[in-house]
């Protein structure tokens, strides 16, 4: 589908400048973007591009068009609109077909006994769902997803390449001189509209059961032991670590490498930084970082003695240099 300058205009809400008949059917990223193209500028730390966008229509935020930036010296058809994102949200699915896949099980995928599939689920190739399985309505699982024995899925959801779910926790004893293995019995349950990244490994409960809460994404490469149980609306980023038994309240944002300790409990909205080291518990709302993570503010006046200290050591040992050769 092609829209004119003059119909996305409309379409989010934005004020026109420039030729109302410029046409795009697509989308692209600013340094890229071609005469049919559209593309959009939500942060100062772009506006460099702007210059040279050969883009047919681009949208800016009113901040930044208000402030200049380069708007009126760069492309021809801009508008402005206070959400940059969400204007392009809005246009994505009329440029391209974002139609859900037909539902289908594939001929290579392996269904195990008792297994329960809601309509329009799409289960691709090289998946396997284990005995008693649960997947709701509209779930689609990409190829070589493997959920074991009584795992749920709510509806919607969508469980990405070569993700495990519901596997064993890392849970063991020592007794009689060896690592003794903690059966694990609990299920690893996941809420509605919840994304799994791929490669993402989330482990069953020892007893208690695993649960992701409604509207969760996760990204790639995360891993979320036994017990845990995490909210509604949460963001996980790449390669985090949550170990067994974490409570993560609702709306939390957990960015990239963060690592949660064992039984921590981390209050709703709170936003844990990337590289962070979780080791006690987080009040709502408020934003930790560092290792051992804390209130941010206090982390940054850590880090920021800590680089200053290097330079201290320098003058004293050449105080000291000095008053030895007096």
């Amino acid at each position: 589908m092609a829209l004119t300058a003059r119909e996305i205009a409309e379409l989010v809400d934005g004020e026109l400048r420039g030729d109302p008949e410029s046409v795009v059917d697509g989308v692209a990223a600013l340094d890229r973007a071609g005469p049919r193209h559209a593309t959009f500028l939500a942060s100062a730390r772009y506006a460099t591009q702007l210059a040279d966008c050969r883009a047919g229509v681009v949208l800016v935020a009113r901040d930044m068009a208000d402030a200049g930036f380069g708007v009126e010296s760069g492309p021809r058809t801009v508008i402005v609109v206070d959400k940059p994102y969400d204007a392009i949200q809005i246009l994505l699915p009329l440029l391209y077909d974002l139609t859900p896949a037909k539902p289908w099980i594939a001929p290579t995928a392996r269904i195990g006994h008792g297994v329960k599939l809601g309509s329009g689920v799409r289960v691709e190739d090289y998946v396997v769902l284990g005995d008693g399985v649960t997947v709701g309505e509209g779930t689609r699982v990409y190829p070589h997803v493997t959920v074991y024995s009584g795992g749920e899925s709510g509806a919607r959801c969508s469980i990405h390449s070569g993700a495990r779910i519901g596997s064993d926790g890392f849970g063991y004893i020592f007794r009689n001189g060896r690592h003794e293995k903690i059966p694990h019995v609990g299920r690893c349950v996941i809420g509605d509209d919840v994304e799994i990244g791929a490669n993402t490994t989330i482990d069953r409960g020892s007893i208690d059961d695993t649960v992701i809460g409604a509207g969760t994404r996760i990204d790639n490469l995360v891993q979320i032991g036994h017990n845990v149980r995490i909210g509604s609306l949460c963001l996980l980023m790449s390669q985090v670590g949550i170990a067994g038994s974490a409570r993560i309240g609702n709306g939390v944002i957990i960015a990239g490498q963060a690592g949660i300790g064992g039984h921590v409990n981390i209050g709703d909205g709170a936003r844990i930084a990337g590289q962070a080291g979780v080791f006690g518990d987080v009040p709502a709302g408020e934003s930790w970082s560092g290792y051992p993570a804390r209130p941010h503010r206090e982390s940054l006046r850590a880090t920021g003695a800590l680089f200053k200290l290097s330079g201290m050591i320098k003058k004293l040992e050449a105080m000291l240099d000095e008053k030895a050769t007096t």
